[in-house]
């Protein structure tokens, strides 16, 4: 058995997560976390290399010289192998070596890895996927992404590129994305998209999904924002849903903290539009917010005994 640790970090838009992992995966040597910067691409960078140095800093001499690698899990179109990000708009990042501009900073291998097929592939092995070998696992937070598993198999694409759910475009000429689309999914059924449309009914900046969730039944404005976005959700989950026939779908990211009421949203809506494909069994995600930090230790993992990194 590998005896050596990793810094496993989970980048998200809004907050950056990291654990200091063995290979069983189970509870942290050391955990921190920092808020991430806004799409401020070298202020990503150096939060990055600032929650590494937290990570290695909660060690002891002894443990901190038996860590081998950092996996880094990142949202956008994710070059793994070459450990470019080509795009990541919410990390204000645009074909930038970041496994190589890390390893430098850090003087430690650095393994590349897409947030989402990370949450998923820990989902699919260790969580609510177990067991489905034809899975979809769609997570929602500050973006949209999804994670494909056909025949047991993580799907990547021919173009390394599969997944990218949240950048379907839904509304010909609708609500511009970062991405540099228009209509895009993610604009209209993200946990910020949701956030964002009842702030602008409330009058509230700081309006957030859960603010959402929280005063639906009691806010007609919660309700009407709410019911929109599950529309949208079920309108753009259909069409993945009819071509890849998925036994189970697991539902991950900050929105799922909605549980029942998220699922049974959007199967109701799903029954109602489909009149082809039929409605897979829809589930949350059950590792919760460590779902990306343990993707990106088990994937890093792999990638040590692949590639012999040590």
């Amino acid at each position: 058995m590998n005896q050596g640790l990793v810094l496993a970090l989970d980048i998200g838009g809004t907050n950056a997560r990291g654990e200091v992992l063995d290979v069983r995966l189970g509870a942290p040597l050391v955990r921190a976390d920092l808020p991430t910067p806004e799409r401020d691409g070298e202020a990503t960078v150096a939060t990055i290399e600032s929650l590494c140095r937290l990570l290695l800093a909660g060690l002891s001499d002894v443990d901190r010289s038996r860590v081998c690698a950092v996996g880094l899990a990142v949202p956008g179109i994710v070059e793994g192998p070459t450990g470019v990000v080509r795009l990541a708009s919410n990390l204000g990042w645009a074909d930038e070596p970041v496994a190589a501009r890390l390893s430098a900073l850090l003087g430690l291998d650095v393994v590349l890895h897409h947030d989402v097929t990370a949450a998923g592939v820990a989902e699919h092995r260790l969580g609510a996927g177990a067991g489905a070998s034809d899975l979809l696992a769609v997570f929602i937070g500050t973006g949209m992404a999804a994670l494909v598993v056909a025949g047991g198999e993580v799907v990547s694409g021919g173009l390394h590129q599969a997944g990218e759910i949240g950048h379907i475009p839904v509304e010909r000429g609708g609500r511009p994305c970062p991405c540099g689309q228009t209509g895009c999914l993610e604009m209209y059924a993200s946990a910020r998209a949701i956030g964002r449309a009842y702030g602008a009914l409330t009058g509230d900046p700081d309006a957030t999904s859960l603010d959402v969730v929280t005063s639906l039944g009691s806010d007609p404005r919660a309700d009407i924002v709410w019911a929109e976005a599950m529309d949208w959700l079920a309108h753009g989950l259909l069409g993945p849903i009819t071509l890849l026939s998925p036994a189970r779908v697991v539902l991950g990211g900050g929105l799922s903290a909605s549980g029942a009421v998220l699922v049974e949203a959007l199967r109701s809506r799903l029954a109602a539009l489909s009149h082809v494909a039929a409605v897979p069994e829809i589930v949350t995600a059950s590792l919760g917010q460590r779902a990306g930090v343990l993707g990106s230790g088990l994937a890093t993992f792999d990638a040590i005994e692949r590639r012999q990194l040590v």
